[in-house]
C-alpha cells in the first residue's frame, strides 16, 4: 500500500519554506501521495489569508499537494489546541493517512513528545505549577510554559522549545494524536534558515509574515526570490485584481459596528471571552474609532494580542461559545478544495475505506441533502466567511464563492 503524508498549514502565503518541508517530508518518509488541511480565508491568529483559499489551493496542488481539504472556519480561526484538534480529526477520518509531517522550530522530536505527554496527561504536581503561574495574572499561554519547565526541570533542553510558534502547534498536534488515539505518526522537518516572525530574508527564504510585509510595501522583486515561480504568479495575479486582503484591519469599521450593535451578553457568548472582558470590550468599542486603539484598550497581562484578534474574529464571523462547544464533539466534514489525478485516485480509494465519511465536493449539494444539523450549520459559518472576507477587496466583492466557484482540479 502506497505511503500518504497529511499536512496541517496555514499557505498565507505559500513560499519556499513550504516547498521545501513538502519535498523533505516525502523524501524522508517515502511518502508517495501528500494530503494538506489548509485553513480557509481568516487564520489561526486572528487575522485574514493574504489571498482567498481556491488560490492558495492552486499554490499548493502546483507545488507537490494531491488534494487539498479546507480546514472548518471554527477551528482555522481557534486556539492552537481546538486548530490541532480539528484538522487531526479530518486526517485521521480519511483512514488512509499514514503520517503527520509538520515543521517546528527544533530537531528534538522527542522532547516534544515529552512536553506533550505532560500537557495532556495533566499530572498533579503540573497543574498545581500551573494553577500557581495562573494566579500571577499572566496569560494562559504564558502559565503553562513557566510550568513545563518547572516540572520538566531541563531549561538547557525545553526553555527554546517552548519559544517557538511552530513548535508549540507540533505539540498540539502530537496531544491530539494521543486523545484521538490516531495511528497517525508524527515526523517533524526543521525549519530551514528563518522562523516564524522573523522579518529578514536568508538565501532564498522568508517567512509567511515577512512575505506580507513585502506585499505591503510592493517589494516584488524581493518576494519574487523567496516563493515558488507558479505562486509568483498566482500571487501578483491577485494583486493585479485587487483580490489581496492584508489584514484585520480591512474590517475595522465592519468589527467596530458589529461590537457596538451586540450587546454585553452576546459579547459574553463570543469564544475566549472571560473573566468580565464583555465590559471592557463593549466600552472600548464605544469609544474606538480604529483597532489598534481597540485592541490595545483591551489588551492586559492576562489576553495575548493574538487572543483579542480571535475574539474580535469570532464577532465579525458570528461564532459562538456554543459552536465552539459542537465543534469540539463531532468529526467535522471533509470539504475538498481541490485536487490532482493522484488525488482523484485517493478519493475513491477513501470512500471506499470510510463510506460513511462526510466528503463535501459541492456546498449546493451538501446543504440540500445532507441531514446533520451540526455540520450544516458548520458549513454555513464557512460560506459566511468567504461572504465577508470578499468586502476587503479592492473592486469585485462577490457573495456566494463557495457555492459558484469550482474544484481546482489540475
Amino acid at each position: 500500500m502506497a505511503t500518504v503524508l497529511g499536512i496541517i498549514a496555514e499557505y498565507n502565503p505559500f513560499h519556499n519554506g513550504h516547498l521545501y518541508h513538502i519535498q523533505e517530508s516525502k523524501k524522508q518518509t517515502g511518502a508517495q501521495y501528500v494530503i494538506c488541511i489548509i485553513t480557509g480565508n481568516f487564520t489561526q491568529r486572528g487575522d485574514t489569508s493574504l489571498v482567498n483559499k481556491w488560490i492558495k489551493t492552486r499554490m499548493c496542488l502546483e507545488n507537490g499537494a494531491d488534494i487539498v481539504i479546507e480546514l472548518p472556519t471554527i477551528y482555522s480561526t481557534s486556539s492552537a489546541e481546538n486548530f490541532a484538534e480539528g484538522a487531526i480529526k479530518i486526517l485521521d477520518s480519511l483512514k488512509i493517512v499514514d503520517t503527520l509531517s509538520f515543521g517546528t522550530e527544533t530537531q528534538d522530536l522527542a522532547a516534544l513528545n515529552n512536553i506533550a505527554n505532560v500537557v495532556y496527561y495533566e499530572p498533579k504536581e503540573y497543574v498545581s505549577l500551573l494553577n500557581h503561574e495562573l494566579g500571577k495574572g499572566v496569560s494562559f499561554p504564558k502559565a503553562r510554559e513557566n510550568a513545563v519547565l518547572m516540572y520538566l526541570n531541563d531549561i538547557k533542553r525545553y526553555a527554546n522549545i517552548l519559544s517557538g510558534a511552530n513548535n508549540i502547534l507540533a505539540i498540539e498536534y502530537i496531544k491530539a494524536l494521543r486523545r484521538l488515539k490516531s495511528d497517525l505518526k508524527p515526523f517533524s522537518v526543521q525549519r530551514k534558515k528563518v522562523y516564524y516572525n522573523d522579518e529578514h530574508i536568508v538565501d532564498d527564504f522568508a517567512s509567511a509574515t515577512a512575505i506580507r510585509k513585502m506585499v505591503k510595501r510592493e517589494q516584488y522583486e524581493d518576494i519574487r526570490k523567496v516563493v515558488p515561480k507558479n505562486s509568483y504568479a498566482l500571487l501578483q495575479e491577485e494583486i493585479k485584481r485587487g483580490n489581496i486582503v492584508m489584514g484585520l484591519e480591512s474590517f475595522e469599521k465592519e468589527i467596530l459596528y458589529t461590537l457596538r450593535k451586540m450587546t454585553v451578553k452576546e459579547i459574553q457568548n463570543l469564544p475566549d471571552v472571560t473573566e468580565g472582558l464583555e465590559n471592557n470590550i463593549k466600552n472600548a468599542a464605544n469609544s474606538c474609532n480604529n483597532l489598534q486603539d481597540l485592541m490595545n484598550i483591551i489588551k492586559s497581562k492576562r489576553y495575548t494580542q493574538t487572543r483579542i484578534q480571535r475574539i474580535l474574529l469570532y464577532s465579525l464571523l458570528g461564532i459562538t461559545k456554543k459552536d465552539m462547544e459542537i465543534a469540539r464533539k463531532i468529526t467535522p466534514y471533509t470539504r475538498v478544495l481541490g485536487f490532482n489525478e493522484k488525488g482523484k485516485e485517493m478519493l475513491s480509494d477513501i470512500c471506499h475505506i470510510n463510506p460513511k465519511i462526510n466528503i463535501v465536493t459541492s456546498v449546493k449539494k451538501f446543504m440540500d441533502n445532507s441531514s446533520n444539523k451540526n455540520l450544516k450549520e458548520m458549513l454555513e459559518k464557512d460560506i459566511f466567511a468567504s461572504n465577508v472576507y470578499t468586502l476587503g477587496y479592492a473592486y469585485d466583492s462577490w457573495a456566494n464563492l463557495d457555492y459558484t466557484n469550482k474544484l481546482i482540479v489540475l
